[in-house]
């Protein structure tokens, strides 16, 4: 399936009820079991049912996956079954997988090791990177002596321009690191524009993508876009916390880096695996693949994986459209009195499901807990917040209230959504 639909395309009214009874707590609060809409799912995100169960079973397993014994074979089994799972959802043949606590651990372990022993001068990065990309950037260009080139944002789009990072390359750029899609505005960045461009400058050139926010939305696909390193967190992708996952080229992973000294060159992974992490991304593809089943014939998982993300992401859209435009029930975001649409792009093909929004007559803090009495779920982002602060810098903006749907909901959900954010729009 083309996911080239402008306004995007509903799931069928019978799949979605299907697919909401796979994830937990879709419209309670697990702890006060009060109602809600959970609008936050590019802070948290909502757990698939099977990747959790499968998770805690594997996890009471006493045994080691790298000892000898039947079971501890068998989680062994799961563990690489795992890795496997990850290449599919990926889409890479070669390389190495890394695993850590977190995706940030692995984004400034892979930043440090190119800044580290890759010969150059500059580093190049945009204003729009999460602090885990950012920081590390400036950190080891720091440590070693290297000019940090930083590509400006388009407040219009809430990306970046793709020459914005095209005129920083040079012979002497070591590293370029950029984002698939911002978390604040959800503007998509031109990935394979960015990579093909960069390379016919410098065609050694180090390349390492934040994929932690796309990677629920939308494809990715390393073959296509042949970046050295790559980063996702599998608790934005429906899965639990404490891991996150990276994939480096053959070279990059030989670069030098914390192992152990046993270890061949290319290992990333320090201390006793985890099946039960592995078991559950697993899960993730099952259940992805599991919708790209009900449009496509095929026993190839990619090929399933790639036509489920599509279908994801055209109902994300068309929940994008309708929030933005309305319904026959309701008015949307762009016509509300009182509501500001910050960051919006006119093409919804050209960013993830996230909306960046404010009140002529509320701040964003006060806003947020507003819409958290009429049981939804945001978030704020800004300026005093240092997650915040250098991207909302960019765009001019002083904040703005992020709303994150996931795929799982509903054109209802949305509708309720909007009739709350009239009556806030309401106050002062």
């Amino acid at each position: 399936m083309n996911d080239n639909l402008k306004n995007g395309e509903l799931f069928d009214i019978e799949l979605l009820k299907k697919i909401r009874k796979k994830f937990s707590h879709i419209n309670i609060d697990p702890k006060s079991k009060e109602k809600r809409l959970f609008f936050d799912n590019s802070g948290g995100a909502f757990r698939l049912k099977a990747a959790s169960k499968v998770f805690k079973y594997i996890d009471e397993y006493p045994d080691c996956p790298e000892h000898g014994n039947k079971t501890a074979k068998w989680l062994m089994e799961i563990q690489e079954k795992g890795y496997e799972s990850i290449k599919t959802m990926l889409n890479f043949d070669s390389g190495s997988i890394i695993t850590s606590y977190t995706a940030s651990t692995v984004m400034f372990n892979m930043i440090r090791a190119v800044i580290e022993n890759v010969a150059g001068k500059n580093i190049v990065t945009t204003a729009l990177e999460h602090p885990s990309s950012y920081d590390a950037v400036v950190s080891y260009a720091n440590k070693n002596n290297k000019e940090v080139r930083v590509a400006k944002t388009n407040p219009k789009t809430g990306g970046v321009d793709v020459q914005e990072i095209v005129k920083l390359i040079d012979k002497n750029t070591s590293l370029l690191v950029f984002m698939y899609a911002s978390n604040i505005s959800g503007a998509l960045l031109d990935a394979q524009k960015i990579v093909k461009e960069c390379r016919k400058i410098k065609p050694d050139l180090f390349i390492i993508a934040d994929a932690v926010q796309h990677a629920p939305h939308g494809i990715i696909d390393i073959k296509k876009v042949p970046v050295d390193g790559l980063n996702f967190a599998p608790y934005k992708f429906f899965g639990p916390r404490g891991f996150g996952v990276g994939y480096a080229s053959k070279r990059l992973a030989k670069l030098s880096h914390d192992k152990l000294i046993a270890k061949p060159e290319d290992f990333w992974e320090l201390g006793s695996p985890a099946p039960s992490h592995f078991a559950a991304l697993t899960e993730v593809l099952n259940y992805v693949c599991w919708i790209g089943k009900h449009y496509l014939k095929s026993k190839n998982k990619r090929e399933l994986f790639e036509e489920g993300m599509t279908r994801i992401k055209l109902h994300e859209r068309a929940l994008m459209y309708f929030m933005l435009e309305g319904t026959s029930k309701t008015q949307g975001l762009r016509s509300l009195n009182g509501v500001k649409v910050y960051l919006d792009c006119e093409d919804l093909r050209k960013k993830d499901f996230i909306m960046a929004i404010g009140f002529d007559k509320l701040r964003f803090k006060k806003a947020v807990k507003e819409y958290e009495k009429q049981g939804v779920i945001t978030f704020e982002r800004v300026i005093s917040s240092p997650f915040s602060s250098r991207m909302l810098e960019s765009f001019d903006l002083k904040g703005s209230i992020r709303v994150s749907p996931l795929h799982c909901h509903s054109l209802k959900d949305i509708e309720k959504f909007l009739k709350i954010t009239r009556k806030i729009s309401q106050l002062s």
